[in-house]
């Protein structure tokens, strides 16, 4: 790693010392991580959003939601049951105060972001909202590409990068999926 103070040596790459960490003209971009109920995509019922501006979190959101239908098939991987969610809101009145955190970001963020995609795509036609328009990353293929990490469950990744995780929890999937961006940044990725 770069330290502070450290002078290049003349013809020394700069690409080189850019991958030390990210700099002030690092995208800012959301993490997003949906649980949902079932096997349909308008279930959700748990929600995460990070905030990463200069490669730094400056805002986290949870939000447990009430599904459209009371059958919870899952709880066996989130914990989340009907009671725990019966008087939550539901996604239609939980969404738009998730979505300024959208705001100015350049990306949305999701390990497997097919799945997520799909979770907020259905959601939001479900609640009759307009899907954001953001372009999705994966980091089940950054961190293929970056790292070449084979198999890349959530949980392989951020054992190979050092990462916290406490799979199927939102807010914690969607930290490791920030963790996974800011660490490909540092390697040099583009987004």
């Amino acid at each position: 790693m770069l330290r502070r103070g450290l002078r290049l040596p003349a013809g020394y790459p700069r690409r080189v010392a850019e991958r030390a960490g990210p700099r002030a003209g690092s995208p800012t971009f959301v993490a997003i991580d949906f649980e949902t109920a079932g096997y349909q995509p308008d279930s959700a019922c748990a929600v995460a959003v990070v905030r990463v501006e200069g490669g730094q979190v400056v805002r986290r959101e949870v939000r447990l939601l009430r599904p459209p239908r009371q059958e919870v098939l899952f709880s066996h991987l989130h914990g989340i049951t009907w009671a725990t969610v019966a008087h939550k809101e539901t996604f239609v009145q939980s969404w738009p105060s998730l979505a300024e955190l959208l705001e100015g970001a350049q990306f949305l963020a999701a390990h497997n972001a097919a799945f997520d995609r799909g979770v907020l795509s259905a959601c939001c036609a479900a609640a009759g909202l307009e899907a954001p328009a953001l372009p999705f990353v994966c980091t089940v293929r950054l961190a293929r590409r970056v790292w070449g990490i084979y198999p890349t469950r959530l949980p392989d990744v951020c054992a190979r990068l050092g990462l916290p995780l406490h799979h199927h929890n939102a807010l914690s999937d969607a930290e490791a999926c920030a963790g996974i961006v800011v660490a490909a940044l540092r390697q040099g990725a583009r987004f």
